[in-house]
């Protein structure tokens, strides 16, 4: 997903008794690209450390990461340093990361890799997927996406990952007082981000009531979240860029 998060179509699936399935309109198109020497390393020799799979089942963080501790839990990671850059930086918190793309689940690897930090897992799954075999209920103190794909063309907007069922199953993963943070450079679709959340009255926002009228609704960047190479170069273009922070009632 991020920088960006692109989207396919699985084709219709079909049933055992011969009925066709809807499809599911995915938020991400795979395009592997070439994988660096570097991040073909890291995913030969450090993938045990650092990778999680569907095939796992249900997480125990405890035996994920030796400890007990608050989770993290980030879709899209684009190359991974903005994430390592919060482990980092958060070393009372554990984080998973969930990201399509090879490339940047071996950049991540590298990168987490090379500056020592341990609390970081990584999925290289479909999120959807992940969230619901996965991630257990009521288990994450945060969920993260940050410059999701846009599909900005009024067309795709349907492939969109911010919808009402998408953020629904998000919140049954939340504990109470867990916070949602989202980021986009597009401003129509921080508008979307920001009627679904607020329509949501399991949510609650962030931002203080009294400025609320003030800021329009977003957030401030908080100082954790460090600015990512697809957000320098919107801002180079002239983007604007819009934080979202909402907290589970």
């Amino acid at each position: 997903m991020n920088d960006k998060n692109r989207s396919q179509e699985r084709p219709s699936e079909t049933s055992v008794a011969g009925v066709d399935k809807p499809r599911r309109i995915r938020s991400f198109v795979r395009r592997q690209g070439r994988l660096t020497e570097g991040q073909q390393r890291a995913l030969d020799l450090y993938w045990d450390q650092y990778g999680l799979t569907i095939e796992g089942g249900r997480l125990s963080y405890a035996s994920v990461f030796g400890r007990e501790a608050p989770v993290i839990l980030e879709i899209g990671f684009g190359n991974g340093k903005s994430l390592v850059e919060m482990a980092k930086n958060q070393p009372e918190k554990d984080f998973i990361g969930i990201e399509v793309h090879r490339p940047g689940v071996g950049s991540l690897i590298n990168e987490a890799h090379t500056q020592g930090v341990h609390n970081i897992r990584v999925y290289h799954d479909d999120a959807i997927d992940v969230l619901a075999m996965c991630i257990p209920d009521n288990s994450l103190m945060g969920f993260q996406l940050f410059f999701p794909d846009p599909w900005h063309k009024a067309r795709h907007n349907k492939r969109r990952i911010v919808k009402p069922e998408f953020i629904q199953a998000i919140h049954q993963k939340l504990q109470s007082g867990a916070t949602v943070h989202m980021a986009t450079d597009w401003q129509h679709y921080a508008e979307q981000m920001l009627a679904v959340m607020s329509a949501d009255e399991t949510f609650i926002n962030s931002v203080a009531a009294e400025v609320l009228v003030e800021t329009g609704g977003y957030s401030p960047r908080p100082d954790y979240r460090p600015k990512t190479k697809f957000e320098s170069r919107g801002e180079r273009l002239g983007h604007g860029v819009w934080d979202l922070i909402f907290t589970k009632l």
